[in-house]
């Protein structure tokens, strides 16, 4: 049995998601672009992605190189659910499958990374990351029983792998 709260913060995010799907599906429209919408929630924010037919190039112009269009419509999308609702959302935007390819590398890129600090016992200073990607890369090496932390400043921001204590 689920308790109130978790019901209420479980119909917010599908809120937060139908919002998200109206405003982007008022997006293709306008760009005469054609993509199914799909809405789930996972964790604690609603999940929104784009998807084309795999014929379709056209939604790889809403990625953009390294997903930096992607990021702008995730960050706009964001801003219509929160003009809608008056909270501010988390929600994450996928495109073409593009974070779902890139969740899947970093996380070979996390796994590798902490391997290798194991067996060297040095830390590992990883490339700059976008937030999504540093929180994907984090996991990774949690899961592999190492910590991670974040250094640097925007935009050279990155991961540092760190030897079991």
């Amino acid at each position: 049995m689920t308790d109130g709260n978790t019901t209420d913060a479980l119909t917010r995010l599908e809120q937060e998601g139908e919002i998200a799907a109206d405003y982007l599906e008022g997006l293709l429209d306008i760009a005469d672009l054609d993509g199914d919408i799909d809405m789930d929630v996972e964790g604690d924010r609603a999940s929104v992605s784009i998807i084309g037919e795999s014929s379709s190039r056209d939604l790889n112009k809403l990625v953009g190189r390294d997903g930096e269009v992607l990021e702008a419509l995730q960050e706009l999308t964001r801003l219509a659910v929160h003009r809608e609702t008056g909270d501010r959302s988390r929600l994450m935007l996928d495109i073409a499958g593009f974070r779902a390819r890139k969740r899947a590398e970093l996380t070979e890129l996390g796994e590798k990374a902490a391997e290798e600090v194991k067996g060297s016992g040095k830390p590992v200073k990883l490339e700059a990351m976008t937030p999504f990607e540093r929180k994907v890369v984090h996991d990774a090496v949690a899961a592999a029983g190492l910590r991670s932390e974040s250094e640097g400043e925007e935009p050279e921001r990155r991961v540092v792998v760190l030897p079991a204590s």
